[in-house]
């Protein structure tokens, strides 16, 4: 199954180890990741006419970089203008004829500074835009060239569930109806106590170059049996957005 991925904070935590000697965990993680892994790159999948470029890989949110030395020594990346760069260069390598979808672990800046906003501070007392803002200067860029269609932009890293009790916003759109959606719901996996798990997926329907649907899904995993336990749409293309 063609896919493609993005490592977060979380797995950036063993990386003391920069000698050739042992391989650090995120080396680890990123042999394993192999080409899917599209941090500062874009993945290709011509059949479906459509490139996926990633955004800054180990970002935790906010005005600095997280885990600069590592970003530093595997990328040479030293600042947000520098992100920035990589990330825009990354998608104007793709194809012209190609729809491009942007996959980061946290949303950018400009979506909002409420708790409950997509990428909004939701533990501290008036919030905050907590989003990234590299990624939004790379897509700003992008956008002024007016050469690339981009329908969406999709992370995580922001947990629907509000420090202080409440829901956060999952999907925002920008002037140029960009759908930005965030996939983080904590927890991915559940454990009933009747057996087996319920696992969580957003699921994005595209038709014609457009989002035609976005839906919460969970299902039922019982041995080698699956099936389809909940679905909660967030989105359809009558414009409804829950």
């Amino acid at each position: 199954m063609p896919k493609a991925a993005i490592l977060g904070n979380h797995d950036s935590w063993s990386t003391r180890q920069f000698n050739h000697k042992m391989k650090d965990g995120v080396q680890v993680q990123l042999e394993c990741l192999g080409e899917e892994h599209v941090g500062y790159k874009h993945l290709d999948f011509p059949t479906l006419k459509l490139s996926v470029v990633g955004g800054r890989p180990f970002s935790s949110g906010g005005n600095q970089l997280f885990r600069k030395k590592l970003l530093t020594a595997r990328y040479g990346v030293h600042n947000m203008r520098e992100s920035a760069d990589r990330i825009h260069k990354a998608a104007t390598g793709t194809p012209e004829e190609h729809l491009i979808i942007f996959l980061a672990h946290n949303g950018p800046t400009g979506l909002g500074s409420s708790m409950d906003d997509i990428c909004g501070k939701d533990w501290e007392y008036g919030g905050g835009d907590h989003g990234d803002p590299d990624l939004e200067e790379a897509i700003s860029l992008l956008k002024q060239s007016n050469n690339y269609s981009i329908p969406l932009v999709t992370f995580g890293h922001m947990h629907k569930e509000l420090a202080y009790g409440g829901l956060r916003k999952m999907i925002a759109f920008d002037a140029d109806n960009t759908m930005y959606l965030n996939g983080a719901i904590v927890p991915r996996v559940k454990y009933p106590d009747s057996g087996g798990s319920v696992r969580g997926f957003t699921i994005v329907e595209f038709a014609s170059g457009k989002i035609t649907k976005v839906a919460e899904t969970w299902v039922s995993v019982i041995d080698d049996k699956m099936s389809l336990e909940e679905e909660h749409v967030l989105f359809s293309n009558n414009g409804e957005v829950s």
